[in-house]
């Protein structure tokens, strides 16, 4: 199933997307649950009943999660060819260790920073000179947990969403740490719905990502160094994931920071994910302004 979190005459809806995605039919909520986006659905024992559908193109699709309970877990350098562009660049911190971790390396961005499919990043360039795009497949927990084995991992997921995980790469170099880097205003776009985990072949599903109709990205969740049963056993070994946790598993090669010189993102660029069994997320870059 695809759950879009939307907006019509003002008020905050969580609906059911057709195969087509031409409609929206609204999941029978109050509104003081619908507020929360998908999470008013994860938290429910058993799913509510479906409301009379709606054309899509008169719902203003927001992020599936709107603002999620905690930081967003994040995983660097978790495609071979990635870890081995982004350990080149002079940006990695962790470079120290080895191109290719040996183990997953974990951060975090902040939830303020999540806006919807079609919403701007805002670049300021007062702040950052060096902005990039990441393209990953989020992952949404269903069941919270502590010392989840890898091999009970998939029944722990409720089910997935597109995330670019945008970062300014000067201030990604300049902290050692990568939180201020990661969590700048607008750097989380989310969406354009989430799906159920039933929607997802983890050993087969394409990501690609393009910048102004060039492509950048193109790879295959396939190609991950740690697949997402063992991200879950990792982070929650000593952490207890919440339902709701959201969880983006890493960017394949082809970030603007690879290139000689580097691709960064200039206001008016478009950048255009698309993750099959999902959809496409899509924003455009602007100026910030005061």
């Amino acid at each position: 199933m695809k759950i879009a979190t939307y907006r019509v005459g003002g008020e905050r809806r969580v609906g059911l997307v057709d195969e087509r995605g031409q409609s929206v039919s609204p999941f029978d909520i109050p509104e003081a649950e619908a507020v929360r986006g998908v999470l008013a659905l994860i938290d429910r024992p058993t799913p509510p009943r479906v409301l009379s559908p709606m054309p899509l193109r008169e719902a203003a699709l927001e992020a599936p999660i709107p603002r999620p309970r905690r930081n967003i877990f994040c995983v660097g350098k978790n495609y071979h060819e990635h870890a081995k562009e982004f350990a080149a660049s002079g940006f990695d911190s962790s470079a120290g260790a080895g191109a290719v971790p040996k183990h997953p390396i974990i951060f975090s961005k902040v939830p303020e920073c999540v806006i919807a499919h079609r919403d701007s990043v805002v670049i300021d360039s007062g702040v950052s000179s060096a902005v990039d795009y990441e393209a990953e497949l989020g992952v949404i927990i269903g069941k919270g947990g502590r010392g989840i084995k890898a091999a009970d991992a998939l029944a722990h997921v409720w089910g997935y969403t597109i995330i670019n995980d945008v970062t300014a790469r000067d201030l990604q170099g300049r902290y050692s740490q990568w939180l201020i880097g990661k969590s700048q205003d607008t750097f989380c776009p989310m969406g354009p719905w989430a799906v159920t985990r039933d929607e997802i072949d983890l050993a087969d599903t394409k990501i690609q990502c393009w910048i102004n109709g060039e492509l950048r990205q193109d790879a295959n969740t396939r190609d991950l160094i740690f697949d997402v049963p063992t991200i879950i056993e990792t982070i929650s070994a000593g952490v207890t994931l919440v339902p709701g946790d959201v969880i983006a598993s890493g960017t394949p090669v082809g970030v603007g920071i690879g290139f000689k010189p580097p691709k960064y993102v200039v206001p008016g660029d478009v950048c255009r994910i698309e993750i099959s069994g999902i959809g496409v997320l899509e924003n455009e870059f602007r100026e910030y302004r005061a």
